[in-house]
């Protein structure tokens, strides 16, 4: 999963958005407080994604949202429940 997040003690932080982020290589304890959504929700694979950067620091993540649905477990379970359901308790 690639990332926009370059980690730096050499680079001041920055926001390049949606190019490139710097990013200190640690957060601070101010990020806990003040961390906020840069960009909208992306999607990589089965993974929605945000990436999220201190408004005081600059620390910056890439920050998981959710996971989509594996749709050929959903389709093999659909047709089990349906098979159950037609054929009963046996």
């Amino acid at each position: 999963m690639p990332t926009i997040v370059e980690y730096s003690d050499t680079i001041p932080p920055q926001n390049q958005y949606p190019d490139r982020i710097i990013s200190p290589p640690r957060s601070e304890s101010c990020c806990l407080i003040n961390m906020e959504a840069v960009g909208t929700p992306q999607v990589d694979g089965r993974w929605v994604y945000q990436y999220k950067r201190c408004r005081r620091c600059g620390f910056a993540v890439r920050s998981i949202l959710k996971a989509l649905p594996d749709l050929a477990i959903v389709a093999a379970l659909q047709a089990t429940f349906t098979e159950i359901s037609v054929k009963g308790f046996e």
